[in-house]
Formats: structure tokens, sequence, C-alpha cells
């Protein structure tokens, strides 16, 4: 594995793991020292891939590369350290904050680079957890702000991807029934905070969960 190629993967990893916190709180100690790990040993510093990394190793000149600047090396970790201190505050966010758009743009990354259907399955329903939580978190605000509807219809539309793509490649998953369990229980308290409309939009969801959840 080419070390370009297991730096995006750390990356990724570190922001999978970002996104699976609890909204409202901050990482965890552990995350941030793996972290911190990560950034000073330079593994999650993403360099353009070595032009000479397809040629074989006895096949290429004996060149001696010249180090890279100090000052280049320090600017690539700052760098670094500075996306991953912009994902902290964006991870929180809701719709209707400045960041939220960057925090939806990062989870559509993570769904692409996915490697098969069922990974990307999983992914958009992690996503469709996550917006049922920044359902949660406007209604503390305001019940009629028309970014809880648009919340909704994108929970239902991730969840519908996300269910289409993993019964298609796991059909018999545990993974289903385990997540709409666990979005009932987060939507159905939701519903005395709901508008007329909203709660049309709440109601239609739970009914198609709930057949996931029934034994098959």
């Amino acid at each position: 594995m080419s070390r370009a190629r297991r730096r995006r993967e750390l990356v990724i990893e570190r922001l999978t793991e970002l996104r699976s916190l609890p909204m409202g709180r901050g990482p965890e100690p552990a995350f941030r020292e793996r972290l911190r790990e990560d950034l000073v040993s330079g593994r999650l510093l993403l360099e353009a891939p070595d032009e000479q990394e397809s040629t074989p190793r006895h096949a290429r000149p004996a060149v001696r590369r010249p180090r890279r600047p100090l000052l280049s090396q320090l600017a690539t970790l700052g760098l670094a350290g500075a996306m991953m201190i912009s994902a902290f505050a964006t991870y929180r966010a809701v719709p209707g904050d400045t960041l939220y758009p960057l925090k939806r743009a990062a989870e559509s990354t993570l769904v692409h680079l996915s490697t098969d259907d069922a990974e990307r399955g999983e992914r958009e329903l992690a996503s469709a957890e996550t917006r049922a939580k920044e359902v949660a978190s406007l209604l503390g605000s305001s019940t009629d702000s028309p970014l809880v509807s648009e919340t909704l219809k994108d929970m239902e539309d991730s969840t519908r991807s996300g269910i289409s793509r993993l019964t298609r490649t796991q059909p018999r998953s545990s993974k289903i029934k385990k997540f709409a369990q666990k979005q009932r229980d987060v939507v159905e308290p939701m519903l005395e905070q709901l508008n007329e409309a909203q709660k049309g939009q709440a109601a239609g969801y739970l009914d198609y969960i709930e057949g996931l959840v029934a034994p098959g």
C-alpha cells in the first residue's frame, strides 16, 4: 500500500470517528491524543503522490533527493492541523449554521469514498441518524422553522438510499433492524413538538422504518 493512500485512509478514519461522536460534546481525550500523535508523526500529511512510486525501486536512478525545507514541512503540518481543528467545529454544526454546508460536504465525500455499496449504505444510514439529531436540536429553538421540514426530508432520503443499498448487498443484515429501532426511539419523542405538516412527514417516516423492524 502506498504511503499517500495510507495517509488518505487515516484522514478518513479520523473523520469517521469524529462524525460518530454525539452532538453537543467535544472529542474524547483518547481521540485528541491519537490525532495529536498522527499530526506530530506526519502520518496525516496528504502529500502529492511520488512521481516515481509506480516505478520499481530497483529501476529508479540512484539520485539523492534533497530534503524538503523545514518551513515547507511545518506549513504542511500546520495545514493538516488547521483542517482537523476546523472539523472539530464543523461536526457540531446544525442546519442554518455557517459551517453546516461544510459538514454536509464532508459527509458526502465520505459516502463517495466508500469502496462498495454496503459501506456506502452504512454511511448513508449514519447520515440519517445525524439528521435526526439535528432535528431534535432545531426543535429546541424553533418548531416553525422551515429547516425542520428540510432536515426531516434529508433524513428520509438518506434512510431510503442507505436501506436500498444494504438490502441489495446484505438483505439479511442485522444492521438494518438496529438502525430502524434506534431511529424510531429518536423520532417518536419529537412528534409532540412538530407542527401538523411536520408530523405528517415524521409519521410517514416512522411507518416506513416500522416495516424494517418487523420480522420478515
